[in-house]
C-alpha cells in the first residue's frame, strides 16, 4: 500500500536492499526484476496461449491500480490545488517511464485545450530519447536535478518522479532538487517499501508482480504507469472544470475530427441541429464552453467570457452564478 512517509528499520540499514540510496547495486531483490513463475516456459508457448498469458496478467496491473485509489486521490487533489494557484506539474522519467510521461503531457493540450507549460514531461535524455534509447543517461543524478533547475521550479509547482523499480538515479535526483525548491514532491514505483523506502510527499506503489519477460517494465508496469497517469491528468482537468458531465468542453478544435466532436457535443447538451450547432460554434471562436453558455443563457460573446472567468472556466459555476445573479 501507499505512504507519504516511509522510514527504515535501523536494524537493517547495512542490508542493500533497506538503503534508499543504493540505486547502482544489485536489484535483483525488486520486485520489478523477479522471474513470473506463469511464463517460465515462455519460449515454448503458441501465438493463441501468449495473447491469454497477457491478459490474465494485464490484469493484474489494473487490479494493483485499483489498490492505490487513495494515493492517486491524493495526488490528483494536490497537483489541482497547485495548478488553481498559478503551479504547475511536471512528470519526470528515463526510457518507458519518461516516455509515458512526455506522451501523457502532450495529449493534455488537444483533449483539455490547456496551457502546453501546464504539465510538461520531463524525459532523461531529451526529446531525442522518445525514439531512440538513451537508457545510460538514467544514471546521473545530476542530471535530474539540472532540469529542475532548468525549469525554474518553485513552491507552487508539483514533480511526479515515474521510475517502475523505484531506483532511477535521474528520478531522484530530480525529486530531491525539487523537494529543495518547497514543491509538492510525487513518487511512482512498482516495489513495495521494504525494498526501496523513500520520504517523498506522496508515493503511488501499484505492485503489479513479476513481468511475463523477466524485468521488461514496459509490460505490466508499463501499462499500470499509463493508467495511473491517465488518471491524474484526466480527473485533474475535471477538478479544475474542463470537463461537463463526461464531456471535454474545452477541446481544443484544431482538426475536422475534433471540429466534428465538438459539434456533437453541442448537439448533445442542446436541442441545435448539426447546422445550428456549427454556426454557434463559429460565433464562439470555435470554444465549446463558450458556446454553450452563450446558448443557454442567450448571451454574447463578451458577455459569456465575463461569466466564465467569474466561475474560474466552471461551466456548470457559471451556470448556476447566473441564475442566481438574474433570480
Amino acid at each position: 500500500m501507499s505512504s507519504a512517509k516511509n522510514t527504515l528499520n535501523n536494524d537493517s540499514n547495512n542490508d542493500p536492499k533497506n538503503d534508499p540510496n543504493n540505486y547502482l547495486g544489485d536489484r535483483g531483490y525488486l520486485l520489478t526484476e523477479q522471474a513470473n513463475p506463469h511464463s517460465q516456459n515462455l519460449d515454448r508457448l503458441t501465438a493463441i496461449e501468449i495473447v491469454e498469458l497477457f491478459n490474465q496478467e494485464d490484469a493484474k496491473a489494473v487490479a494493483a491500480v485499483g489498490q492505490e485509489k487513495e494515493a492517486i486521490a491524493q495526488a490528483m487533489e494536490a497537483i489541482a490545488a497547485a495548478i488553481a494557484n498559478g503551479g504547475r506539474l511536471f512528470y519526470v522519467g528515463a526510457g518507458t517511464s519518461g516516455r509515458l510521461g512526455v506522451l501523457d503531457a502532450a495529449e493534455c493540450p488537444p483533449t483539455f485545450c490547456s496551457d502546453p507549460e501546464l504539465i510538461q514531461g520531463i524525459l532523461a535524455g531529451g526529446m531525442n530519447a522518445m525514439v531512440r534509447s538513451s537508457e545510460a543517461l538514467e544514471d546521473r543524478e545530476g542530471d535530474g536535478a539540472e532540469a529542475i533547475a532548468q525549469r525554474q521550479i518553485c513552491d507552487r509547482d508539483v514533480v511526479m518522479g515515474i521510475t517502475a523499480g523505484g531506483t532511477t538515479p535521474y528520478v531522484h535526483g530530480a525529486l530531491k532538487e525539487a523537494a529543495k525548491r518547497g514543491a509538492k514532491t510525487i513518487f511512482f514505483c512498482c516495489v513495495p517499501p521494504e525494498q526501496f523506502p523513500r520520504q517523498y510527499d506522496i508515493e503511488i506503489r501499484p505492485l503489479v508482480g513479476a513481468e511475463i519477460l523477466a524485468g521488461s517494465t514496459r509490460l505490466k508496469a508499463g501499462t499500470a504507469t499509463k493508467l495511473v497517469l491517465n488518471t491524474i491528468s484526466t480527473g485533474v482537468m475535471v477538478l479544475l472544470g474542463k470537463v461537463y458531465g463526461n464531456r471535454m468542453i474545452d477541446v481544443a478544435v484544431t482538426n475536422s475530427k475534433l471540429e466534428d466532436r465538438a459539434i456533437r457535443i453541442i448537439r448533445d447538451l442542446t436541442s441545435l441541429s448539426r447546422e445550428e450547432a456549427a454556426i454557434l460554434l463559429e460565433q464562439s471562436g470555435k470554444r465549446v464552453k463558450l458556446a454553450l453558455i452563450m446558448h443557454w443563457q442567450n448571451l454574447d460573446v463578451a458577455t459569456a467570457e465575463q461569466l466564465l472567468q467569474d466561475s474560474q472556466g466552471h461551466l456548470g459555476k457559471a451556470v448556476n452564478l447566473f441564475s442566481t445573479n438574474n433570480s
